[in-house]
Formats: C-alpha cells, sequence, structure tokens
C-alpha cells in the first residue's frame, strides 16, 4: 500500500472498534508479516499527488469519433485514452 496515508491506527477497516495498539507493536507486527489490517481505518486514506478531480472539457465531434476509434482499438474507454495521451505529453514537457 504505497503512498498511502494511515492518521488513525485505531479503528477497525470493517467499521468496529479494534484494540489500541502503539505504534511500536503495530510496526512490529508488520515487519513479522502480520495481517494489520484490522488496525487501519482505510476509509481515511489518501495517495498524494494521485487525488481525483473533476473537470470538464468540450471536443469538437469529430475529436470525439477519433477518440472513440482509438478507445476501441485499445480496447480502453474513452477516458482513458485522453488521460493516457495528457500523461505522456506532459511527460514530455516536463
Amino acid at each position: 500500500m504505497r503512498n498511502l496515508r494511515f492518521d488513525d491506527l485505531t479503528e477497525s477497516s470493517r467499521g468496529g472498534e479494534a484494540e489500541a495498539m502503539k505504534a511500536k507493536d503495530f510496526d512490529k507486527a508488520f515487519e513479522k508479516g502480520e495481517d494489520i489490517t484490522a488496525q487501519l481505518d482505510i476509509s481515511r486514506a489518501r495517495r498524494p499527488e494521485l487525488e481525483t478531480r473533476r473537470v470538464n472539457v468540450d471536443f469538437p465531434e469529430w475529436m470525439v469519433r477519433r477518440l472513440d476509434r482509438e478507445a476501441r482499438r485499445l480496447g480502453v474507454t474513452r477516458q482513458s485514452v485522453i488521460k493516457m495521451w495528457l500523461a505522456e505529453r506532459l511527460e514530455k514537457a516536463a
């Protein structure tokens, strides 16, 4: 679970209360490979730099048709094509 932040280690991810665990005990259990998921409040987890934000963009009809054609060819959604192409372009520009 790389890139996740856990602020509260006392509540169960299953919605019930788990017994509080000291950080050093939590670390030891994790290092031993024990199941520590009951100690995590997954509902508060965040993925820095990967949180989403909705934006609306209007495209000309011809562009939507070409995006859809490319999406079908790749076997993905139109949104995925747009995200992949934008990410590639932004990486080149960086």
